[in-house]
């Protein structure tokens, strides 16, 4: 089959079809005398499997090794474990910079809650630094202000 339609078969556009055929995910496919790429069911297989593995957000890196492992079944899958232990623990990290980052941001909008004129909000004046390392003249200063009791 031609890659458009591996491509609906796949719901992987065309060129990531491509780039993963660069990267080396996917092997090169033998071609037409109009040199057109011919992809059998096998490749809209690790087609699929890469994509799962992509919507886990796991790195080209990540999917290389688990093809290697789907390549040679007979070996033991002890790496898998650890590449999956791995990539939760990454997991596990990023939701907690996620949390701290939607802490900060809601910490910086408590800074204007009556916006007229940009001249006078707080969140405009924290992202500029004047209120980072002051606070507390900030909140004078900004009429839109009020207090928050975080340290942006």
């Amino acid at each position: 089959m031609r890659i458009g339609e591996v491509s609906k078969k796949t719901g992987c556009d065309a060129q990531t079809i491509r780039y993963y055929e660069r990267a080396g995910l996917l092997g090169r496919p033998s071609r037409t005398a109009a040199n057109y790429r011919l992809y059998t069911e096998a490749d809209v297989d690790r087609l699929s499997f890469i994509r799962h593995c992509r919507s886990l957000d796991m790195s080209l890196e990540e999917v290389k090794v688990l093809l290697r492992y789907l390549d040679t079944p007979e070996e033991r899958c002890d790496t898998v474990n650890a590449l999956i232990d791995q990539h939760i623990a990454q997991v596990v990290t990023r939701i907690a910079e996620l949390k701290r980052l939607e802490t900060q941001l809601k910490a910086l909008r408590t800074r204007c809650n009556n916006p007229e004129r940009a001249q006078d909000c707080g969140i405009l004046e924290a992202l500029s630094g004047e209120g980072v390392k002051t606070p507390d003249a900030t909140l004078k200063r900004a009429t839109c202000t009020r207090s928050s009791g975080v340290h942006l």
